[in-house]
C-alpha cells in the first residue's frame, strides 16, 4: 500500500511536504515549526497512541522562549509550577552548596521564568495544537522500518510493508532512532547510571521537603531531585545512581530494595524520600558521542535521535523544542531548497547540542564527586553572587528565537 503526503493546491503550486517519524515532544513541535512554513506533515508515530510516560521535566527560558514561537507558551505556563529558586545542596551533611534565585530578577535577565511540569502536560501542550492544524496527520501503531531518498523525494516504509513519501524526512525517534541508524549508524553509549522516577502525593511528602523549587542533593556516586507538579499536589521525585550491573538501555520496573541499597550513606532528611513512592520506573541511561552530521540531502533529526543526553542539566526536551524552532527558521531562511535549510539547521544545532551534552557529562560528574572532589565541589560557587550565575548560564537560557540561526 502507498500512502502519499504531498498535498496539491494546483498545478505549479504544490504544497512541500515532511514525514516526521516520532510523536514525542521533539517530533510534535517540529510538525508545528513546519507548518508555520506552509509545509504538510505527516507524523507517524510507533505506539498506538500519542502520549508521553515519566514524571516531571524541567523547562528553563531557553524552553519557553521556543515554546512562544511555536503559539503554546501560555497553554504550557498554565499547567507548569514555577519555581523560586534552583538548589543543590550535599547529600551527605545536608548542607546548601548553591541556590539561584529564579524570580523576578531572573525572568528579567532572560526573559522567561523557570518552572517545572509534568511530562505529560508539556507534551499535551503541544499535542492540542497539532490535533488543531490542518496541515498535519497523523499515524499510530506505526514503526519504520527502512527510509530511503531519490531526486524526487524521500520514502520511508513501516513494518507492515506501508510506504509513506514526501519531500523531505525529520527523524525525532528518540534515542533508539531507526532513522538515525540509516544516517549515522554509531552505537548508543550506556553510561552504566540508573534513573528512577516516581510521583509522590502531596500528602505523602514530608513537609520539610515541601519546597518550590527543583532541588539536587549530591551524594557520592548518586544524587535525589524533587520539585513540585501540577499546582504542588504531586511531587517529582528523581534518584540516580552508578549501577553495579552491567546495563543496557530501557525501561522497566523498579525495585524500592535496590534504591536503597545505594543510598545507604545519605543524611536522613534526603533519604527520607525514598520509602515515599509506592511504585518505580527504572532507566538505564544513555546518550552518544556528538557527530558533525546528522544527516544528507533531505532527512535530518531531531531531539534525542540527534543528541541524547543525560538529565543532569535538565535540557532534554530544551533542546528539542530549541531544535523544532530552528528548524523552522531555517526553512524559511532558505525557501524550497530543504538540503540547505537542513544543513543550515545542522550547522548551528550540532555545536550547541555538543556543548550541552559535554556539559552534561560534566556536571553528572560534580553531583557524583566523593572524598576530596567533593569538598573542592562545595567551594566551587562560595560567594558567587545571583547575576554571576546569571553571567555562567546566559549561553544556555539567553537562547533567542530571532538569534538562532546565528553560530553559537
Amino acid at each position: 500500500m502507498g500512502i502519499d503526503t504531498n498535498a496539491s493546491s494546483g498545478p505549479g503550486n504544490r504544497t512541500r511536504s515532511v514525514i516526521v517519524v516520532g510523536g514525542g515532544i521533539g517530533g510534535l513541535a517540529a510538525a508545528l515549526a513546519l507548518t508555520r512554513q506552509g509545509i504538510a506533515v505527516q507524523l507517524l508515530e510507533q505506539a498506538a497512541h500519542i502520549g508521553e510516560i515519566g514524571a516531571g521535566i524541567q523547562l528553563g527560558p531557553n524552553a519557553f522562549a521556543a515554546l512562544d514561537a511555536l503559539g503554546v507558551g501560555q497553554t504550557a505556563r498554565a499547567r507548569a509550577v514555577f519555581t523560586d529558586h534552583i538548589i543543590m545542596m550535599d547529600a551527605v551533611d545536608a548542607q546548601e552548596v548553591v541556590r539561584i534565585d529564579t524570580g523576578e530578577a531572573f525572568r528579567a535577565r532572560f526573559g522567561g521564568p523557570y518552572a517545572v511540569i509534568h511530562r505529560a502536560d508539556i507534551h499535551l501542550s503541544i499535542l492540542e495544537a497539532v490535533q488543531k492544524n490542518p496541515l498535519i496527520r497523523f499515524r499510530t501503531s506505526t514503526q519504520i522500518a527502512s527510509m530511503s531518498q531519490d531526486a524526487q523525494g524521500v520514502e520511508v516504509v513501516d513494518t507492515n510493508g506501508n510506504r509513506y513519501r514526501a519531500d523531505a524526512l525529520v527523524g525525532a525517534d528518540g534515542v533508539k532512532s531507526v532513522i538515525r541508524a540509516q544516517t549515522v549508524g554509531d552505537p548508543v553509549r550506556v553510561t552504566g547510571h540508573v534513573v528512577y522516577r516516581a510521583v509522590v502525593e502531596r500528602e505523602n511528602m514530608p513537609d520539610e521537603l515541601r519546597i518550590n523549587a527543583p532541588v539536587l542533593w549530591a551524594g557520592p556516586h548518586c544524587h535525589l531531585v524533587h520539585y513540585p507538579l501540577r499546582g504542588g499536589q504531586q511531587y517529582n521525585l528523581v534518584v540516580t545512581f552508578h549501577s553495579r550491573e552491567a546495563e543496557e538501555w530501557g525501561v522497566r520496573e523498579g525495585s524500592k530494595d535496590e534504591v536503597l541499597s545505594y543510598f545507604e550513606g545519605i543524611h536522613p532528611r534526603p533519604h527520607q524520600m525514598l520509602d515515599r513512592p509506592t511504585s518505580w520506573k527504572r532507566w538505564a541511561t544513555a546518550d552518544r558521542e556528538p557527530v558533525d552530521h546528522w544527516g544528507q540531502g533531505r532527512v535530518t533529526l531531531l531531539g534525542d535521535a540527534a543528541h541524547p543526553m543525560t538529565q543532569y542539566m535538565a535540557q532534554g526536551a530544551c533542546m528539542a523544542l530549541e531544535d523544532a524552532v530552528t528548524l523552522g527558521m531555517a526553512v524559511s531562511q532558505c525557501g524550497d531548497d530543504l538540503d540547505a535549510a537542513f544543513r543550515l539547521y545542522e550547522s548551528v544545532r550540532i555545536p550547541r547540542s555538543a556543548r550541552v551534552v559535554w556539559s552534561t557529562r560534566e556536571m553528572g560528574r560534580l553531583y557524583h564527586a566523593r572524598g576530596v572532589e567533593r569538598t573542592v565541589r562545595n567551594m566551587l560557587w562560595t560567594g558567587r553572587s545571583q547575576s554571576q550565575f546569571y553571567d555562567a548560564l546566559q549561553w544556555l537560557y539567553g537562547w533567542k528565537v530571532e538569534h538562532c540561526l546565528a553560530p553559537t
